[in-house]
């Protein structure tokens, strides 16, 4: 089923669904993102299926295939979106899970422990007594805080998530 056909569903309407897509894009894109990723993503996430073709996302926010084939390849790489083969087809669909934030937070752990390990290494090279090593060791000290709280963080999520919606 195409987003449009999702949006003419009752109680679907399809000026208030693009006006959601559009939207939330933009508080995305104020928020960092790139435009097309944020509104590929935000398509994705209002589609009742979560899984949209590349002409079926083209079509509904009137962009080339090319457009939307570069947002994918983003939102791919920031865990936001996975790729799946249709069954008896070389078409690719693209899904956006229910656990998107989840996986493009956790995925950021890794990221912070080179972050950390480069900031070790600074601090070494620097000197802890002097004043850049020890503004890098303030720096260290907080992405490690924060790197633990992530992960006791997402651990309350998960069981929030399961007495919330149940397992799954």
């Amino acid at each position: 089923m195409t987003e449009e056909a999702d949006a003419r569903e009752p109680g679907r309407d399809p000026e208030a669904v693009s006006r959601f897509v559009e939207g939330f894009a933009a508080q995305l894109v104020e928020a960092g993102m790139q435009r097309m990723p944020a509104r590929v993503f935000a398509a994705l996430l209002a589609s009742d299926s979560g899984s949209l073709t590349s002409a079926e996302l083209g079509e509904q926010l009137r962009v080339s295939p090319a457009a939307v084939s570069g947002a994918v390849r983003y939102l791919a790489q920031q865990h936001m979106v996975s790729r799946e083969r249709e069954p008896g087809s070389r078409r690719e669909r693209y899904r956006v899970h229910s656990n998107q934030w989840y996986e493009a937070l956790t995925s950021r752990e890794a990221v912070l422990k080179r972050w950390e390990s480069a900031l070790r290494e600074g601090v070494t090279s620097l000197g802890a007594g002097t004043p850049a090593g020890r503004r890098m060791a303030e720096t260290l000290a907080f992405f490690e805080f924060v790197d633990g709280e992530i992960v006791a963080m997402m651990e309350r999520w998960r069981e929030h998530r399961e007495r919330t919606f149940g397992p799954g």
